[in-house]
């Protein structure tokens, strides 16, 4: 598996949640591995993948009850779905209208 689809999955499964991890909603870190294979999660890839993410602001890391917990970047929200390969969240809502 590459590192973009790597990336990918990880921000889907941040999108997916309910309620999303965007912003001030935000999950401990370790699941983000959780949404891999388990012969990745280990990897030096995905660690180099979740640094990336990092760098390109898609995510945010903050200290929580002695733990890093991660949250998708609301101003990039538009760039994020672009990554992923979705049409923002606006344009899905009134396809299915």
């Amino acid at each position: 598996m590459e590192k973009e689809e790597i990336q990918k999955k990880i921000l889907l499964k941040l999108i997916n949640f309910r309620p999303a991890k965007w912003g001030a909603s935000h999950t401990d870190e370790i699941n983000l591995r959780k949404s891999l294979p388990k012969h990745l999660r280990g990897q030096k890839i995905v660690d180099e993948a979740i640094d990336e993410l990092y760098t390109l602001g898609f995510l945010t890391r903050l200290k929580k009850s002695g733990q890093w917990h991660v949250s998708l970047q609301p101003s990039m929200k538009e760039e994020i779905y672009r990554f992923v390969g979705l049409p923002p969240r606006d344009v899905q809502r009134q396809m299915f209208r």
